[in-house]
């Protein structure tokens, strides 16, 4: 027989992407949005699997609601991918962050404890939620420091998934992300604001320059089909673990930068400039992840690093060559 899974927040980048694995598999995939009607599904659309996944609309807070959805749909697991995802967006909605994040976590593992039946659950969680790592990185074991609402928010739920997993049995993990990339991302996030301005430099759209806050930011950039599969891995262990998703290397966003211009043959240096209004109210220097547990556990090891990352980022907005080029 075959798995059926449920995807919160299947339009977003991580959801469309862990529905196209789970789909590859054989996996049936269903996938909640607030508003179903409103919402075009582009990404599901983009990755050319619209149609296979069976879309409900649920808000995840609403513990009632997604208790009548598991009652329909049965899965055997539940992913939660939903709120608010941006760290810099948080500073500008603190409260609506936090609610986003840790309601719906709320929501679905009460929904989930009160079925009685045996589903797996994961949510994503995030590196932000250590704060400070140092170069040397942070694990499983590290204290939590958030620096923003999103991240106190994570911190929030992912402990609210461990209780519920010590006090009431459930099956229930958090996968622990650290900054992982694709096409699929919104201009939003500074690693497309970096890619797409580059771009349209390079094609004559924009004269620049490209504004961005503090260069000297240290980031764990992975690949994201890659850490959505170690959520899949992390439902299918034989014992529920939180564990941190990670490649083990880091890069500076001046890194980031240089090589996303020049894969478009630019120098980065001429058009990039650090302005004080693009500077976080707080922010971490350095954020590192040591994914150890996850190789050691799930034999997961995140393949692609920042330079090839920022490459398949720039090759997605080629235009495509002209017929019998």
């Amino acid at each position: 027989m075959s798995r059926t899974a449920l995807i919160v927040g299947v339009s977003g980048q991580d959801g469309s992407l862990l529905a196209e694995r789970l789909l590859a598999e054989g996996t049936v995939v269903h996938g909640t949005s607030r508003d179903p009607a409103a919402n075009p599904f582009e990404n599901l659309g983009r990755l050319g699997i619209r149609d296979r996944v069976r879309v409900h609309g649920c808000r995840p807070e609403d513990s009632a609601a997604v208790r009548r959805l598991l009652d329909a749909v049965r899965p055997d697991e539940v992913y939660n991918l939903s709120a608010q995802s941006s760290v810099g967006q948080s500073f500008a909605a603190p409260r609506e962050t936090i609610d986003s994040i840790l309601g719906a976590t709320v929501g679905l593992l009460d929904a989930i404890r009160e079925t009685g039946a045996p589903i797996r659950f994961c949510n994503a969680g995030s590196g932000e939620c250590f704060g400070e790592t140092g170069p040397e990185g942070a694990d499983e074991t590290t204290p939590v420091r958030p620096h923003s609402p999103y991240a106190v928010a994570k911190a929030a739920a992912q402990w609210t998934v461990a209780t519920y997993r010590e006090s009431y049995g459930l099956f229930a993990v958090t996968a622990i992300l650290f900054n992982h990339e694709s096409p699929l991302r919104p201009e939003r996030f500074v690693t497309q604001k970096i890619v797409r301005g580059a771009a349209r430099i390079a094609a004559g759209e924009t004269a620049g320059p490209l504004r961005l806050g503090n260069l000297d930011v240290t980031r764990d950039w992975g690949w994201a089909a890659e850490h959505v599969d170690a959520m899949r891995l992390m439902l299918r262990a034989e014992r529920p673990e939180d564990l941190v998703v990670a490649t083990g290397r880091a890069a500076t966003l001046r890194e980031f930068a240089a090589a996303a211009f020049a894969a478009f043959g630019l120098d980065w240096e001429r058009h990039v400039v650090s302005t004080p209004e693009h500077m976080r109210p707080s922010d971490i220097a350095v954020s590192v992840g040591r994914p150890a547990r996850a190789r050691e556990t799930l034999g997961w090891v995140a393949a692609t690093r920042m330079p090839e990352l920022v490459g398949r980022l720039a090759e997605a907005l080629r235009p495509p060559a002209p017929a019998g080029a």
